[in-house]
């Protein structure tokens, strides 16, 4: 388990000091594959390099099965960094290496003999799907197989914990899917609790179970993912989750009356809500703007409607909907003369 009590990291910078890091307070259960996530800036580099000790927290406690990792020597911490170990955006392969000795460099470091190190390192370049590229170099590899061999390199040391920092920025979409099915596999296969740092939700949506979410160093909204998705609370994961939904158009000053549904992982998003709203009780919205998706086997997403009518249509159209299982319902209303807003 990995316990992160009321962290703080400071820098001073040229144009004074930054706090880059304010106050973060996080469990991470064995076995979890755990997402941090946040817009550029948001601290999730300078997080993640607390965990390991890369950088000291200027307050505050790193704990690894109740071991304070700040109160360790130097020594400790390299023991420490064999089981906590990480994967990068940028692969941070040694290009004049071949991949058999880009993976086994922990292994000889550490003083494992040669002919034991390579034993190892064939049977970890099996484990990622790349058996035969032992002795090539990583220049001729692809960005995915560059990937799968740092994650072969991590998994060295048997760790207990990786550390996953943008590892599929640099991916096209179909290879970030293999890389997050290796990982998921890991995680599954190998028990290593697997901590994702990024800044793109739908990694989150694939293969976490739980997410926090950091805004200008602070965490604003943390818990499982389906329940963050199915009604997340701050600014920042509204615009995370759901970024269609923080740029949709905005009632402002224009006389209408509108109603969002939030779908909350219920079947109700593949149910035809608006044309049976028509048919039942009158009322035929607009569509002003979409989005749903699914994770695992729930619905998630919202519609932003717009009802024609008056008060009376708008009241039918929210008493039908919110009679809907599993949906949120609110509601946006100018007459010219107020603005409301109702959840």
């Amino acid at each position: 388990m990995i316990e992160i009590r009321n962290l703080s990291k400071s820098f001073v910078t040229t144009d004074g000091p930054v706090d880059a890091l304010k106050n973060v307070n996080l469990t991470i259960n064995n076995g979890d594959i755990y997402g941090i996530i946040g817009m550029s800036g948001a601290g999730k580099s300078t997080l993640v390099r607390c965990i390991n000790m890369l950088e000291r927290p200027t307050e505050g406690n790193i704990l690894l099965d109740g071991r304070d990792l700040g109160s360790l020597n130097k020594k400790e911490l390299r023991e420490v960094r064999h089981t906590v170990t990480m994967i990068f955006q940028g692969f941070n392969l040694l290009m004049q290496r071949t991949c058999l000795k880009n993976v086994i460099l922990p292994l000889r470091l550490s003083g494992v003999p040669k002919a034991e190190a390579e034993k190892r390192g064939r049977e970890l370049l099996e484990i990622v799907g790349l058996p035969d590229k032992a002795n090539a170099y990583p220049a001729q590899l692809s960005g995915g197989q560059q990937q799968r061999v740092a994650i072969a390199r991590a998994l060295a040391t048997d760790p207990q914990v990786l550390l996953c920092d943008e590892a599929t920025s640099a991916l096209d979409p179909k290879t970030t899917h293999q890389i997050l099915d290796l990982i998921r596999d890991i995680n599954k296969k190998l028990g290593i609790t697997v901590i994702v740092i990024t800044h793109q939700m739908s990694v989150v949506q694939e293969i976490c179970n739980r997410v926090a979410i950091l805004e200008h160093g602070a965490v604003v909204e943390e818990g499982e993912v389906a329940q963050v998705f199915a009604d997340p609370k701050a600014d920042a994961t509204r615009h995370l989750v759901y970024p269609e939904m923080a740029d949709s158009v905005a009632i402002s000053d224009e006389h209408g009356q509108r109603v969002r549904i939030i779908f909350n992982g219920g079947p109700a998003a593949k149910t035809p809500l608006i044309a049976q709203m028509a048919m039942e009780v009158g009322v035929a919205a607009s569509i002003l703007g979409a989005s749903t998706r699914s994770v695992g086997e729930r619905a998630y997403g919202y519609i932003l409607l717009e009802i024609p009518g008056g008060p009376d249509e708008l009241a039918k159209a929210v008493n039908f909907l919110r009679k809907t299982p599993d949906v949120t319902v609110s509601v946006e209303v100018n007459y010219g003369e107020s603005k409301e807003v109702e959840a």
